[in-house]
């Protein structure tokens, strides 16, 4: 790595295989402090196996990644390091039924970051604030909509404060209604400076909040642009095919 502390992740020369399948060749992209990056592309294209090697959910299978200037390795110490830097949000909420949802979020900072539980509760109410829902501390997911749920599962993410948030398809399991009161959220979030990368189809989110667009198309990065002139003067045919129809629907 470059050694440059506005360098959140840098990714060299990534590949990943499961088997003979090659699911993500040569993949080169390095973040900003910051900088809001939303990756696109059609299903299958290595879209959410690229987000999830950087937090190693999935392995990596040649090449480099650091985050924060740790390299990530099979050593857990790194992993565990960089994974408190790192949030995720999933298409699916993954909150704990049987929990509150202010139980859901104190567990994390609790557990894994040492805080105390009053700072911890305090921490949670934040949160709960920044997505517009501290009135459902004491519900369990299972009382509250599919957007809320996933309101609170950006919270829980941000109760562990990290420098940088990861969002794979974050809207793909709600109802059409329900999308905007999230991507609100993540607009909100964005414009505050945190530092985002971001999967998903939503066009108008992305035009909204993106520094960088990146498409992907079987496995490789085809158009890595600043927004305005991916949008403007995409470069590749197959994304500007894949821009005409997205945006149509």
């Amino acid at each position: 790595m470059n050694g440059s502390n506005d360098v959140l992740v840098d990714i060299q020369s990534m590949h990943k295989h499961y088997g003979a399948f090659h699911a993500l060749s040569d993949i080169n992209l390095s973040v900003h402090r910051g900088e809001r990056v939303v990756i696109c592309g059609p299903s299958g294209s290595g879209k959410s196996t690229l987000i999830r090697c950087i937090n190693r959910l999935e392995e990596h299978s040649q090449g480099t990644i650091f985050v924060n200037d740790t390299r990530l390795e099979n050593d857990t110490k790194h992993i565990t390091s960089i994974r408190k830097n790192v949030g995720m949000v999933f298409q699916q909420f993954n909150l704990f039924p049987h929990l509150t949802v202010l139980e859901n979020l104190t567990i994390g900072p609790i557990k894994v970051k040492g805080l105390s539980e009053p700072d911890a509760i305090r921490l949670a109410h934040e949160y709960l604030e920044r997505v517009h829902i501290p009135e459902k501390a004491n519900r369990y997911p299972s009382q509250l909509s599919g957007g809320q749920q996933q309101r609170v599962a950006i919270a829980r993410s941000l109760c562990m404060e990290p420098e940088i948030m990861l969002f794979d398809e974050p809207t793909s399991a709600l109802d059409p209604e329900m999308i905007s009161e999230v991507l609100d959220v993540m607009v909100e979030l964005a414009n505050s400076g945190m530092t985002m990368i971001c999967v998903t189809h939503e066009m108008g989110f992305a035009r909204a909040v993106a520094d960088t667009m990146v498409f992907m198309d079987q496995g490789k990065i085809i158009e890595h642009a600043d927004a305005e002139s991916f949008f403007s003067q995409p470069r590749d045919q197959r994304c500007q095919q894949f821009l005409s129809q997205i945006i149509q629907h």
